[in-house]
């Protein structure tokens, strides 16, 4: 994989998709991989997410939001 640059990365994260890295450029998921996939990218934030589930792509569509 060539390099590549993300305004974040995060890495280390039990992925619910089975993949443990993930980056996130202009506010969308443009890569996952796994664990090490990304070495080769950069980012300005790199969170070190191992111990924490992550959910790529995952809307919680339940809402309590009422018309007014």
């Amino acid at each position: 994989m060539e390099s590549s640059k993300a305004d974040t990365l995060i890495v280390s994260a039990r992925l619910i998709d089975g993949g443990r890295d993930v980056a996130v450029r202009d506010g969308r998921i443009v890569a996952i991989a796994a664990a090490g996939g990304l070495s080769d990218w950069t980012a300005a934030e790199t969170f070190d997410a191992r111990g924490k589930v992550l959910a790529p792509g995952f809307i919680d569509v339940h809402t309590h939001d009422e018309p007014m």
